[in-house]
């Protein structure tokens, strides 16, 4: 294999994986509603989150499951990035490639200098795609807070009629998304389909709710 051929192909595999990461990332680009339809609820409607003291109650705690999604969540949202970091590792292959392949087939350059012009014609492509991601994208990715999915004291309607000691289904809105989740009454008093409830707690995916009037008198 000829140094140019190298190039060529470090080209051609760092071009090829930035323009993968920009359109699954960048362009948020999903994949199929039967893949991963199930990572984000089901659509129905629903009310809001009320926030309320009462909403706690005596037996009232916050769910382990949401508390951690929360905190997952909102990790991913740091406010910082790393300057070595899989889309500039990319930029870098794609211009250390572009810029010794040129080197090599229209300059003529020995071994040692291609490589030392591509390092360095790398080197400033991946700064830039770097500062790009830095100061363009990462200051409008918005920053998200555990206590916006915190269950308890959400606010929801029951979808499937929750019969005394069974569970049913409730859909509530959350981070402007509808989403659903199990139920049961708190206090094992059948609800039916349309009575709107309060999530009092929250234990293994399970929401404990009780009639919204009840928590406001």
């Amino acid at each position: 294999m000829t140094l140019s051929n190298f190039f060529l192909i470090c080209f051609l595999v760092g071009f090829t994986l930035s323009l993968i990461s920009f359109l699954f990332g960048t362009l948020h680009l999903h994949l199929p509603h039967h893949l991963g339809g199930h990572l984000t609820g089901h659509v129905g409607t629903g009310q809001g989150v009320f926030h309320a003291p009462a909403a706690h109650g005596p037996a009232a705690s916050p769910g382990v499951a949401s508390a951690a999604a929360g905190k997952a969540l909102a990790g991913r949202s740091s406010g910082s990035i790393s300057p070595v970091n899989f889309m500039t590792i990319c930029a870098f292959l794609a211009w250390f490639g572009g810029v010794g392949y040129l080197a090599t087939r229209y300059f003529a350059l020995v071994a040692v200098g291609a490589i030392s012009v591509a390092a360095a014609g790398g080197f400033v492509g991946s700064s830039m795609v770097f500062f790009f991601m830095a100061k363009v994208l990462l200051p409008h990715e918005s920053r998200l807070d555990p206590a916006d999915f915190e269950m308890v004291g959400t606010l929801a309607t029951v979808t499937l009629p929750i019969r005394a000691g069974g569970i049913g289904e409730i859909q509530f809105v959350q981070e402007g998304a509808r989403r659903s989740a199990s139920a049961r009454s708190d206090d094992d008093q059948p609800l039916e389909k349309g009575v709107e409830v309060v999530v009092a707690r929250y234990e293994r995916g399970v929401a404990y709710v009780r009639r919204f009037e009840e928590m406001v008198k």
